[in-house]
């Protein structure tokens, strides 16, 4: 877009009782979610920033770093735009990458197909029910298929949740996680929640998210008819959901 077609936008918060002050730049004119999904991430980062800066001042640290890939062995909630977004990204990527990355999508998709471990999660009944089938998924080791030398390979691009997950335990810990060994950095907000929310269109199964292994499943399956808006009212919509406010 030019830039006369770009407004900037400024939102002030509390976020953990301490002032938020932020300003970015939002499409004019009416655009699908997907173009508004830097300025998710950007607001993410800050967020997390701001936990993770809380936590330090706590007297505890984020011990996640480059090279500790063990929590890419969860399934990932990801809003359908973040799906589209992956594909895409997968898309544009060389040969042979491309299909090595492609093949390990349909190479995890198909394991927990086979397994039944897909279809008990599309008949989840409650959140409870939710963690525990969230756990078989992390025991059964399969790693993202975007997980290469047990770092991202898309880590400016990756998905909202994966830049609300942070731990202050020590690393080794989460190979094995439980609410005793591993000590989660609290989040106040998760936009991750509010990007699913606001860019719902289809169910996946009773829940209202896909874990990322289905991605690229999905996006073939679908196509991407999101309503458009202009990014202030996809940042009224956003914003609303967030605080649980009507934002005009």
């Amino acid at each position: 877009m030019k830039q006369s077609q770009w407004l900037q936008g400024n939102f002030k918060l509390l976020l953990g009782g301490a002032p938020v002050e932020m300003q970015f730049n939002i499409p004019a004119k009416p655009v699908k979610l997907r173009r508004m999904l830097p300025v998710f991430q950007q607001l993410t980062n800050k967020f997390v920033e701001i936990s993770a800066d809380a936590a330090e001042k706590s007297g505890t640290k984020v011990s996640c770093r480059k090279g500790c890939g063990a929590c890419c062995r969860q399934s990932v909630p990801i809003a359908e735009v973040e799906a589209f977004k992956v594909a895409r990204l997968i898309e544009n990527l060389p040969e042979p990458r491309r299909s090595k990355i492609k093949q390990r999508f349909e190479n995890a998709s198909r394991h927990f197909r086979q397994n039944g471990w897909f279809e008990k999660l599309q008949n989840c009944p409650d959140d409870e029910e939710l963690k525990k089938i969230a756990l078989e998924y992390f025991y059964q080791g399969v790693p993202c298929p975007l997980l290469e030398n047990e770092s991202c390979s898309i880590h400016r691009e990756r998905p909202l949740a994966c830049r609300e997950f942070l731990v202050s335990s020590p690393p080794e810990n989460c190979a094995d996680p439980s609410p005793e060994t591993v000590d989660v950095i609290p989040q106040p907000v998760k936009p991750s929640n509010t990007l699913r929310r606001i860019g719902h269109i289809r169910k996946f199964g009773k829940i209202n998210f896909m874990p990322l292994v289905f991605a690229l499943d999905w996006v073939e399956n679908n196509s991407e008819d999101f309503p458009e808006k202009t990014g202030d009212e996809w940042m009224a919509d956003f914003f609303g959901d967030l605080t649980g406010k009507e934002i005009s």
